[in-house]
Protein backbone atom coordinates (compact mmCIF):
# COMPACT_ATOMS: atom_id res chain seq x y z
CA UNK A 1 0.00 0.00 0.00
CA UNK A 2 1.41 3.54 -0.66
CA UNK A 3 1.48 6.30 2.00
CA UNK A 4 -1.19 7.89 0.22
CA UNK A 5 -3.29 5.28 0.78
CA UNK A 6 -2.08 4.67 4.16
CA UNK A 7 -5.05 4.74 7.28
CA UNK A 8 -4.62 7.39 9.56
CA UNK A 9 -3.60 7.30 13.35
CA UNK A 10 -7.03 9.00 14.05
CA UNK A 11 -8.18 6.00 11.99
CA UNK A 12 -6.41 3.37 13.76
CA UNK A 13 -6.96 4.64 17.16
CA UNK A 14 -11.26 5.29 16.56
CA UNK A 15 -11.23 1.31 15.21
CA UNK A 16 -9.74 0.47 18.57
CA UNK A 17 -12.00 2.06 20.52
CA UNK A 18 -15.23 0.56 17.95
CA UNK A 19 -13.16 -2.68 19.35
CA UNK A 20 -13.63 -2.03 22.91
CA UNK A 21 -17.19 -0.46 22.67
CA UNK A 22 -18.16 -3.80 21.20
CA UNK A 23 -16.42 -6.00 23.85
CA UNK A 24 -18.46 -4.15 26.37
CA UNK A 25 -21.59 -4.84 24.31
CA UNK A 26 -21.13 -8.30 23.85
CA UNK A 27 -20.54 -9.34 27.61
CA UNK A 28 -23.42 -7.17 28.56
CA UNK A 29 -25.31 -9.07 26.22
CA UNK A 30 -24.04 -12.70 27.09
CA UNK A 31 -23.94 -11.59 31.31
CA UNK A 32 -27.81 -10.99 30.22
CA UNK A 33 -28.34 -13.94 28.16
CA UNK A 34 -31.62 -16.03 27.17
CA UNK A 35 -31.10 -19.11 26.49
CA UNK A 36 -28.37 -21.05 24.52
CA UNK A 37 -29.37 -19.17 21.15
CA UNK A 38 -30.09 -15.90 22.43
CA UNK A 39 -30.15 -13.97 19.07
CA UNK A 40 -29.03 -10.62 20.72
CA UNK A 41 -25.33 -12.72 22.07
CA UNK A 42 -25.31 -13.75 17.84
CA UNK A 43 -25.13 -10.02 16.91
CA UNK A 44 -22.83 -8.67 19.70
CA UNK A 45 -20.67 -11.64 18.25
CA UNK A 46 -21.07 -10.38 15.21
CA UNK A 47 -20.38 -6.82 15.52
CA UNK A 48 -17.28 -8.24 17.63
CA UNK A 49 -16.00 -10.06 15.08
CA UNK A 50 -16.69 -6.93 12.64
CA UNK A 51 -15.01 -4.47 14.50
CA UNK A 52 -12.04 -6.51 15.14
CA UNK A 53 -11.53 -7.38 11.56
CA UNK A 54 -11.58 -4.10 10.80
CA UNK A 55 -9.30 -2.84 13.58
CA UNK A 56 -6.73 -5.72 12.46
CA UNK A 57 -6.84 -4.47 8.73
CA UNK A 58 -5.61 -0.72 9.49
CA UNK A 59 -3.40 -2.04 12.56
CA UNK A 60 -1.77 -3.81 9.94
CA UNK A 61 -1.95 -1.31 7.10
CA UNK A 62 -0.45 1.22 8.96
CA UNK A 63 1.74 -0.66 11.34
CA UNK A 64 2.72 -3.62 9.46
CA UNK A 65 1.10 -5.44 13.07
CA UNK A 66 -1.56 -7.87 13.69
CA UNK A 67 -3.57 -9.02 17.10
CA UNK A 68 -2.93 -12.16 18.67
CA UNK A 69 -7.15 -13.13 18.40
CA UNK A 70 -9.03 -14.92 16.53
CA UNK A 71 -12.30 -14.66 15.96
CA UNK A 72 -14.12 -18.33 15.50
CA UNK A 73 -16.82 -18.56 13.51
CA UNK A 74 -20.15 -21.09 13.21
CA UNK A 75 -19.30 -24.66 11.53
CA UNK A 76 -21.89 -23.41 8.71
CA UNK A 77 -20.55 -20.04 8.92
CA UNK A 78 -24.24 -18.31 9.44
CA UNK A 79 -25.12 -17.66 12.82
CA UNK A 80 -28.76 -18.19 14.03
CA UNK A 81 -30.14 -14.56 14.38
CA UNK A 82 -34.21 -15.52 14.30
CA UNK A 83 -36.04 -15.64 17.03
CA UNK A 84 -35.37 -17.16 20.01
CA UNK A 85 -38.93 -18.93 20.33
CA UNK A 86 -40.20 -19.72 17.20
CA UNK A 87 -44.19 -19.68 16.51
CA UNK A 88 -43.88 -21.35 13.26
CA UNK A 89 -41.16 -23.44 10.81
CA UNK A 90 -40.42 -24.10 7.52
CA UNK A 91 -38.69 -26.91 6.50
CA UNK A 92 -36.38 -26.04 3.11
CA UNK A 93 -34.94 -29.65 1.34
CA UNK A 94 -32.65 -29.79 -1.34
CA UNK A 95 -31.99 -33.42 -2.97
CA UNK A 96 -29.46 -33.35 -6.27
CA UNK A 97 -29.67 -36.51 -8.43
CA UNK A 98 -28.00 -37.34 -11.96
CA UNK A 99 -29.98 -39.21 -14.52
CA UNK A 100 -27.49 -42.18 -15.25
CA UNK A 101 -30.02 -44.46 -16.89
CA UNK A 102 -32.08 -42.16 -19.21
CA UNK A 103 -33.96 -45.17 -20.66
CA UNK A 104 -34.99 -46.48 -17.44
CA UNK A 105 -35.98 -42.84 -16.29
CA UNK A 106 -38.38 -42.97 -19.55
CA UNK A 107 -39.58 -46.14 -19.24
CA UNK A 108 -40.74 -46.14 -15.53
CA UNK A 109 -42.88 -42.92 -16.73
CA UNK A 110 -44.42 -44.36 -19.67
CA UNK A 111 -45.54 -47.33 -17.06
CA UNK A 112 -47.15 -45.10 -15.25
CA UNK A 113 -48.68 -42.83 -18.03
CA UNK A 114 -49.95 -46.49 -19.78
CA UNK A 115 -51.99 -47.22 -16.40
CA UNK A 116 -52.90 -43.77 -15.37
CA UNK A 117 -55.50 -41.75 -17.31
CA UNK A 118 -55.00 -38.69 -15.33
CA UNK A 119 -51.45 -38.63 -15.49
CA UNK A 120 -49.02 -36.40 -17.48
CA UNK A 121 -47.89 -37.67 -21.04
CA UNK A 122 -44.25 -37.47 -21.33
CA UNK A 123 -44.57 -35.07 -24.34
CA UNK A 124 -41.22 -35.01 -25.66
CA UNK A 125 -40.65 -38.42 -25.17
CA UNK A 126 -37.44 -37.59 -23.31
CA UNK A 127 -36.51 -36.76 -19.43
CA UNK A 128 -37.88 -34.01 -18.69
CA UNK A 129 -41.07 -34.83 -19.70
CA UNK A 130 -40.37 -38.41 -17.60
CA UNK A 131 -39.82 -36.12 -14.30
CA UNK A 132 -43.04 -34.52 -14.61
CA UNK A 133 -44.86 -37.59 -15.20
CA UNK A 134 -43.18 -39.54 -12.02
CA UNK A 135 -43.18 -36.74 -9.34
CA UNK A 136 -46.45 -35.69 -10.46
CA UNK A 137 -47.37 -39.66 -9.46
CA UNK A 138 -45.16 -40.00 -6.60
CA UNK A 139 -44.06 -37.85 -3.57
CA UNK A 140 -40.33 -36.97 -3.27
CA UNK A 141 -39.60 -39.43 -0.37
CA UNK A 142 -41.22 -42.70 -2.75
CA UNK A 143 -38.73 -41.55 -5.77
CA UNK A 144 -35.58 -40.73 -3.02
CA UNK A 145 -36.42 -44.50 -1.18
CA UNK A 146 -36.50 -45.79 -4.68
CA UNK A 147 -34.25 -43.79 -6.66
CA UNK A 148 -32.00 -46.35 -8.74
CA UNK A 149 -35.24 -47.71 -9.69
CA UNK A 150 -35.68 -44.52 -11.70
CA UNK A 151 -32.32 -44.33 -13.25
CA UNK A 152 -30.98 -42.16 -11.16
CA UNK A 153 -28.31 -41.45 -8.75
CA UNK A 154 -28.25 -39.89 -5.24
CA UNK A 155 -26.41 -36.68 -4.81
CA UNK A 156 -25.84 -34.70 -2.16
CA UNK A 157 -28.54 -33.34 0.05
CA UNK A 158 -29.48 -30.86 2.56
CA UNK A 159 -32.60 -30.24 5.31
CA UNK A 160 -33.09 -26.88 6.78
CA UNK A 161 -35.76 -26.11 9.41
CA UNK A 162 -35.98 -22.76 9.85
CA UNK A 163 -37.50 -20.11 12.30
CA UNK A 164 -40.75 -17.98 11.43
CA UNK A 165 -42.25 -15.34 13.49
CA UNK A 166 -45.68 -16.83 12.43
CA UNK A 167 -47.18 -19.09 10.27
CA UNK A 168 -47.81 -17.86 6.63
CA UNK A 169 -51.54 -16.82 5.20
CA UNK A 170 -52.34 -19.72 2.27
CA UNK A 171 -50.71 -18.94 -1.21
CA UNK A 172 -48.65 -16.11 0.39
CA UNK A 173 -45.13 -17.18 -0.72
CA UNK A 174 -46.39 -19.74 -3.87
CA UNK A 175 -45.10 -17.73 -6.26
CA UNK A 176 -41.74 -17.21 -5.02
CA UNK A 177 -41.18 -19.84 -2.95
CA UNK A 178 -37.63 -19.88 -2.65
CA UNK A 179 -36.76 -16.36 -2.48
CA UNK A 180 -37.11 -15.40 1.50
CA UNK A 181 -35.13 -18.66 2.34
CA UNK A 182 -32.66 -16.91 4.95
CA UNK A 183 -29.71 -19.18 6.74
CA UNK A 184 -29.56 -16.98 9.39
CA UNK A 185 -33.41 -18.65 10.44
CA UNK A 186 -32.17 -21.89 10.45
CA UNK A 187 -32.72 -23.96 13.89
CA UNK A 188 -31.04 -26.99 12.65
CA UNK A 189 -29.61 -28.11 9.27
CA UNK A 190 -29.06 -32.02 8.13
CA UNK A 191 -26.38 -32.20 5.62
CA UNK A 192 -25.92 -35.76 3.46
CA UNK A 193 -23.04 -35.87 1.00
CA UNK A 194 -20.48 -38.59 0.11
CA UNK A 195 -17.66 -36.36 1.36
CA UNK A 196 -18.66 -37.14 4.77
CA UNK A 197 -17.93 -40.84 4.16
CA UNK A 198 -14.57 -40.97 3.76
CA UNK A 199 -13.10 -41.58 6.88
CA UNK A 200 -9.33 -43.05 7.42
CA UNK A 201 -9.16 -47.02 6.59
CA UNK A 202 -8.12 -47.96 10.01
CA UNK A 203 -11.24 -46.30 11.50
CA UNK A 204 -14.01 -49.20 13.21
CA UNK A 205 -17.33 -48.89 13.66
CA UNK A 206 -16.20 -49.82 17.30
CA UNK A 207 -14.55 -46.61 17.41
CA UNK A 208 -17.43 -44.56 16.93
CA UNK A 209 -18.27 -42.75 20.58
CA UNK A 210 -21.87 -42.71 22.14
CA UNK A 211 -23.64 -39.85 20.85
CA UNK A 212 -21.92 -39.56 17.56
CA UNK A 213 -23.85 -38.88 14.33
CA UNK A 214 -24.16 -41.54 11.70
CA UNK A 215 -22.03 -41.18 8.10
CA UNK A 216 -23.09 -38.67 6.25
CA UNK A 217 -25.21 -36.90 8.20
CA UNK A 218 -24.17 -33.98 9.99
CA UNK A 219 -26.51 -31.62 11.70
CA UNK A 220 -25.92 -27.97 12.87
Amino acid sequence: MSDAALPTVAEVRAAAEAVKAALDRHLAAVESRIGDDDPAVYAAFNELAAAADEYDELLYDRYDEVTPFEIPTPEDGVPYTGPAEPAAFSVLIRRDYAVVEPQRLIAQADRVAAHDPDAESVEDGGTAGALGVLFGEYEPDEIHSRYREFGLEEGDSTLWIAAAEEATEPGEWLDLPFEHADAQNVLHRFDVSSVFDEEPDDFEDDDVPDGATEPGLTPA
